[in-house]
């Protein structure tokens, strides 16, 4: 028995399991905000992921509409609502529920 007390009131041991609870939990970089900071930064990848693929999306675009006149007139139609002469445009929109 007084093995086991001297175990466990060693100054040592005392000082690593006081080490191990500061940092786990009181430290400024503990484990629940290092957690945290890992899910932001995997929601961030997405973001970045996404983001990506749209200015490759908007780069085809970009090529299409400059080397082809008719996604040029397509393009122009859809975005910006341009007609030709003589032509009547109708808009429907869907009413938001």
């Amino acid at each position: 028995m007084k093995k086991w007390v001297s175990i466990f009131i060693n100054k040592y041991l005392l000082s690593f399991l006081f080490l191990v609870v500061w940092v786990l939990f009181f430290d400024e970089n503990d484990s629940i905000t290092q957690k945290g900071r890992l899910n932001d930064l995997n929601i961030l990848n997405k973001k970045k992921n996404y983001y990506k693929s749209e200015i490759e999306i908007a780069k085809q675009e970009l090529s299409d509409i400059q080397n082809n006149d008719d996604a040029l007139e397509k393009f122009a139609r859809e975005r910006y609502m341009m007609k030709k002469d003589g032509e009547d445009i109708f808009i429907i929109e869907n009413p938001q529920p």
